[in-house]
């Protein structure tokens, strides 16, 4: 059974940084592409970084060159560095993970396989 567990989120003020964990269970890490979604009250949920199992990376244009994904296999474990908070950061962060291969995107939602619960992140102004 693959379970992904988050962790990180808070709440900080507009210009700061958070880096978000997430641990994975029950799956060998390199045969995956997983991700970092994001959903906003009344929004869409949204694809914001995606790395593949040889490290190739892809990011939504909202947060390129502000976050960053990467993940530690001997940990198990995927993170996203998020520098530069804007207010608009604000919302609840899963990760993801599916047996395709991220092909130097961010796959939709609807592709991956397994979701965390997700993390809280606030940015006030």
């Amino acid at each position: 059974q693959v379970q992904l567990v988050e962790s990180g989120g808070g709440s900080v003020q507009a210009g700061g940084s958070l880096r978000l964990s997430c641990a994975t269970f029950g799956y060998s890490y390199s045969s995956l592409c997983m991700g970092w979604f994001r959903q906003a009250p009344g929004k869409e949920r949204e694809g914001v970084a995606a790395i593949d199992s040889d490290g190739t990376t892809s990011y939504a244009d909202s947060v390129k060159g502000r976050f960053s994904i990467s993940q530690d296999n001997t940990k198990n474990s995927l993170y996203l560095q998020m520098n530069s908070l804007k207010p608009e950061d604000t919302a609840m962060y899963r990760c993801a993970a599916t047996w395709v291969h991220c092909s130097n995107r961010i796959p939709r939602d609807y592709e991956y396989h397994y979701w965390g619960h997700g993390t809280q992140v606030t940015v006030s102004s």
